[in-house]
């Protein structure tokens, strides 16, 4: 099937993701694509996904491809570097075969995945993840000894404006299934209003579900303007020496940050700092907690996230993943039952009623003249 539409390119897909017009084919260079990615592309509904990169990973079973493949989304994978450069934002490309077109001039080639084909290749990838997993055991454990100050005192945590004290803390991240588990726990949220801290793009998590953050903790590379100009107070994740890019975006919107710097991921500080602030409990959403998660990131280890959840695991609610608890829905026949349960006492009510057995022998009546019975 030969598919021509309107083409958006970016080396960022998440950057892609949050322009690109429904029905139009997203040119990403993006290795190893990962199920948060795919999830934004399907969310944006991409016509095509054309890959300058290999999308699937040859050390474990990445959900990105298939996540795309089993939604009806084709791929032309590995179709090179080149294309980045080659093709301009805005043009009809054709994707024909293996091809690329534009304008009927061939300008790349690559492998078009198949489901089929994909599906094997994961199955490959499990295959050799008892290796993998032993690699990523050892960098974890190497990079935790480097890095064990970062939970015993050795942080230079920032002073903040936002009181924790004897409040809840909400951290979201943008990852897997967040807006269903969000969607979840809704009513707690609404109930106890806890302090709300976005993780980069978790900010815009929030605003979508019409919550604004308290706090906006990351390196701002993936928050909106409007996330950032909504009134929360922000922090940037800077590197352990202190350098800290994101404070060029916060300074070039005219907006004031704490800087916080350490080692590690932008969702770890979030909980260093609400914990050491005095929160009561701390409700994860979104948040990166395993092997496959970290793969996904482009980490070969998780040293700080283990540290970090080592410290404050007592007060620690994982809410990743609530949402498959909602998935099973009451069957159709039971909620005719429960319908059928509750008519029959209005039934009942009506019928005794004097105007409304009036009613029924009319109703009767009309019945026998026209069935003549």
């Amino acid at each position: 099937m030969n598919i021509k539409a309107i083409a958006r390119i970016d080396k960022r897909t998440k950057d892609l993701a949050k322009r690109i017009n429904a029905n139009e084919i997203a040119v990403i260079c993006h290795y190893e694509l990962d199920k948060v990615a795919a999830d934004s592309l399907l969310a944006a509904k991409v016509k095509a996904v054309i890959n300058a990169v290999p999308s699937m990973s040859e050390d474990y079973p990445n959900q990105g491809p298939i996540t795309l493949l089993e939604a009806g989304i084709p791929i032309l994978d590995n179709v090179g570097k080149e294309i980045m450069e080659k093709i301009h934002e805005g043009e009809e490309l054709e994707i024909r075969g293996n091809l690329v077109l534009r304008q009927g001039e061939v300008v790349a080639a690559g492998t078009r995945l198949t489901l089929q084909q994909v599906k094997e290749h994961m199955e490959q990838s499990r295959s050799r993840m008892d290796r993998v997993l032993s690699r990523f055991i050892h960098n974890t454990l190497d990079y935790a000894r480097n890095e064990v100050d970062f939970v015993c005192g050795g942080l230079q945590i920032p002073e903040i404006t936002t009181s924790f004290k004897g409040r809840h803390t909400l951290i979201v991240v943008r990852g897997h299934n967040y807006k269903q588990d969000l969607n979840a726990i809704k009513s707690y949220i609404d109930e106890v209003r806890p302090v709300l801290i976005g993780v980069d793009g978790g900010a815009d998590a929030l605003l979508e579900f019409g919550y604004t953050p308290d706090l906006i903790i990351g390196d701002m590379d993936s928050t909106t303007d409007k996330a950032l100009c909504s009134g929360a107070e922000l922090v940037v994740h800077a590197y352990p020496d202190g350098r800290a890019p994101g404070m060029e975006r916060i300074k070039a919107l005219g907006l004031q940050a704490k800087v916080f710097p350490a080692p590690g991921t932008s969702e770890d500080i979030a909980m260093m700092l609400a914990y050491e602030k005095g929160t009561e409990l701390i409700v994860a959403v979104g948040t990166h907690s395993n092997m496959l998660d970290f793969l996904e990131k482009g980490r070969k280890g998780m040293a700080s996230t283990f540290l970090v959840r080592l410290k404050v695991g007592d007060i620690l609610v994982d809410a990743k993943g609530v949402s498959q608890l909602y998935r099973s829905r009451m069957k159709l026949k039971y909620v005719g039952q429960l319908l059928l349960a509750g008519l029959v006492p209005l039934a009942v009510v009506m019928a005794m009623a004097p105007p409304t057995r009036e009613l029924l022998r009319l109703l009767v009546l009309n019945v026998r003249l026209i069935f003549g019975i």
